[in-house]
This record gives structure tokens, sequence and C-alpha cells, in this order.
């Protein structure tokens, strides 16, 4: 092999493995969980934020309440066991349902991008996001959608 093939396919091993490791590193899949739907909300418990990575319980930074009843899913965004924000995944711009990438929220329709306590970080919808009160009792979490 010469030098410019050497070269070449040394190029080629490590781009692979950066992408490799990009890939890997969000492999958690997205959490979903219909919740259970009450008078004045949604309740979820708070093990639906705890997967097992190798055999050790590892907390989830969002989960997406999902379910018929509500219109459009609910972004719910741990900040720590007792802090949560919930966020209803309609755009504020064109009312287009919301993408989540990790601890944002992004629209595909027209580019807007939402932090995980449903500001916007980028346009161009100008409007927070609609965001409801959340309350935790023991291993429970309340959502309040009563400002639906």
């Amino acid at each position: 092999m010469d030098r410019r093939e050497f070269v070449k396919q040394g190029c080629l091993v490590c781009l692979g493995g950066g992408v490799a490791s990009l890939s890997l590193s969000g492999c958690v899949a997205t959490h979903y969980t219909p919740g259970t739907i009450e008078t004045n909300g949604v309740q979820v418990p708070k093990s639906e934020f705890i997967y097992l990575k190798k055999d050790q319980p590892v907390n989830r930074l969002f989960i997406i309440v999902q379910n018929d009843k509500l219109g459009f899913p609910i972004y719910v965004y741990r900040f720590s066991d007792n802090e949560y924000s919930a966020l209803w995944m309609q755009c504020s711009h064109q009312g287009n349902e919301l993408q989540a990438l990790g601890d944002q929220l992004h629209c595909p329709a027209h580019g807007s991008e939402f932090d995980n306590k449903g500001n916007v970080s980028q346009g161009p919808a100008s409007h927070p996001l609609r965001s409801f009160p959340v309350k935790t009792d023991g291993d429970k979490i309340f959502i309040d959608l009563r400002a639906v």
C-alpha cells in the first residue's frame, strides 16, 4: 500500500469511528407512555424515567406522554427527582407536532427550536410553548392540564 492509500484508509477508519461513537451516544430510544388520564390532568409514575444500563438503573432525561385523549403529546423533562417541566408538543408558530431531541424540541416543518422549559431558542416561532404545572408526590408525577 502506498502512502496516499494508507492516509486515505486511515482517514476512513477515523471518520467511521467518529460516526459510530456519535450514533452510540444517542442509542437510548425515546420512551413513550400513555400515562393515566384523570379529571384534571395526567399521572405518570416516576419509574417511567428509569431504564437499566448494564444492570444499573439510569434516569432518562425526558419521556413523552402520548395518549389519544390529549390531542398532542406532552414532553416531560426531568431536572431532578422533584423538578420536571411538561410541555405541549405543538409548535407555537403554526401548530405542527414537535420532535424531541434530548433537551430540545424541534419543529420539522419550519425549523423552530425550543429548550426544555419551552423557550424559543430558534425561530421562526416567537412565542414559548404551552407548559403545564407539574407536582410530585412520592413516586408519582401529576401534570395539571386545566390550563389547556
